[in-house]
């Protein structure tokens, strides 16, 4: 249970740590995981940034004590990091649906974000199918965006990528040209860290033998040691359910980590909204 008591220990960090500037790296140095990776696993357990997660704690406890106390909104705005009274007003209306004045008139109700606490299922209730395969390096073809996972743009910014590909027919080409050792059209998530920092490429690509085809980019895959899960049904819920799977239960109890290098997701060319629907997530592992 390392892997989950590594988690815990970042969110813990977080919490003492509220009312002073900390960053994504300093959060993930407590979890001994890349910037990377601790975000995406954190986004795919809770839905949500890990920036987002502290504006909502800071602005749940920035509520509770205009409640009980008669410190001014100004001296609240500063302590919670926020540059000015308005920008802090602005941020606490979002979240509460009320402006501090309001709040401490006693006017609207507050909303409150508790702190988080991992908590595991290892009870295996609901059986996940995976197998085990070992492959070669491979190019994939496609195109790419950059995308930021400091303030979660990431998760806003590549389902809008999906449906561009969709409405513009660059899926269709996709299925054309794969003809490498992984059917289907590919989502790859590449950790640019090392040199652009809270930065994530995202490909949409398919595995391609020959020259690149025009329009396109190539990246070649690292060969890898691959832990390949079954989805099944429509998207997107099928594939969010199985990867929220796959970092609360299936990590913790494998003895698996992950290897760090791109991880893909495979869509076949079928409907992708059907309740029979198929599909898989690639996730290299050590």
């Amino acid at each position: 249970m390392a892997w989950v008591e590594s988690l815990q220990k970042a969110i813990n960090y977080m919490e003492e740590h509220l009312l002073e500037e900390i960053t994504i790296d300093d959060i993930a140095n407590q979890a001994n995981a890349s910037t990377f990776h601790f975000q995406r696993t954190f986004s795919v357990l809770t839905d949500v940034s890990v920036g987002e997660y502290l504006r909502r704690r800071r602005l749940t406890l920035a509520a509770e004590e205009l409640a009980k106390t008669n410190a001014k909104i100004i001296e609240l705005a500063y302590k919670y990091g926020y540059d000015t009274p308005e920008a802090f007003a602005k941020a606490f209306r979002k979240q509460h649906g009320v402006t501090p004045s309001e709040a401490r008139k006693g006017i609207g109700k507050l909303k409150s974000y508790n702190r988080l606490m991992i908590q595991v299922n290892l009870k295996g209730v609901e059986p996940m199918k995976y197998s085990i395969v070992k492959k070669d390096a491979f190019q994939i073809v496609g195109i790419k965006r950059e995308f930021s996972y400091a303030n979660g743009e990431n998760l806003v910014g590549i389902p809008k990528f999906w449906d561009e590909v969709n409405a513009n027919g660059t899926d269709d080409e996709l299925f054309k040209v794969n003809n490498g050792p992984v059917n289907g059209v590919l989502g790859v998530c590449v950790d640019n860290g090392s040199t652009r920092p809270q930065q994530m490429e995202y490909w949409i690509a398919a595995a391609h033998d020959g020259d690149v085809p025009d329009k396109f980019e190539k990246l070649e895959i690292p060969a890898s040691k691959w832990a390949v899960f079954e989805v099944h049904g429509p998207m997107p819920d099928a594939m969010q359910k199985v990867w929220k799977q796959i970092f609360s239960e299936w990590f913790p109890s494998s003895g698996y980590q992950h290897a760090g290098t791109p991880e893909l997701e495979v869509y076949p060319n079928e409907d992708a909204f059907s309740p029979d629907s198929y599909s898989e997530i690639w996730i290299p592992v050590k």
